[in-house]
């Protein structure tokens, strides 16, 4: 599906503070959801699904950044839940059909984060069992 940033959020019962770069939010579980870029997942081992990136990517004094981190913090101390929202630019998406900027979210997988230091954060993800991902309307 091709969500807009805040429709993608809402999936999950979160708001991001920022309409069009929100970085992160805590849904209302109490899951941390984060705004992911294509270029920064790899294949960790064998179902991990491994989301690697730092806070020192962004604008520098970004609010958005500050609140990741603090996110992060929150999420790797009590061990919440991550839940995956993927954001892709027309630049990303070159090689699909209908271009444009777009998100779509991953119900099917559930992260945690496996490592942060105030600024590389590393995101682990793995399927639920039971639970389908969102079919999105391009072909593959």
């Amino acid at each position: 599906m091709n969500l807009s940033l805040r429709d993608a959020f809402a999936r999950f019962g979160a708001k991001p503070s920022n309409r069009l770069r929100g970085l992160s939010a805590m849904a209302a579980d109490g899951a941390l959801v984060l705004n992911c870029s294509v270029a920064h997942f790899r294949h960790h081992s064998r179902g991990v699904l491994r989301y690697e990136d730092r806070l020192s990517r962004q604008s520098a004094g970004s609010g958005d950044s500050e609140l990741l981190g603090q996110h992060l913090t929150l999420a790797r101390s009590g061990a919440l839940p991550v839940r995956m929202v993927v954001s892709s630019r027309a630049d990303e998406r070159t090689r699909s059909a209908g271009g444009g900027s777009g998100c779509h979210v991953r119900p099917d997988l559930i992260g945690k984060v496996a490592e942060f230091d105030g600024d590389l954060f590393i995101v682990d993800f793995t399927r639920v069992e039971g639970v389908r991902p969102e079919v999105s309307g391009r072909r593959r």
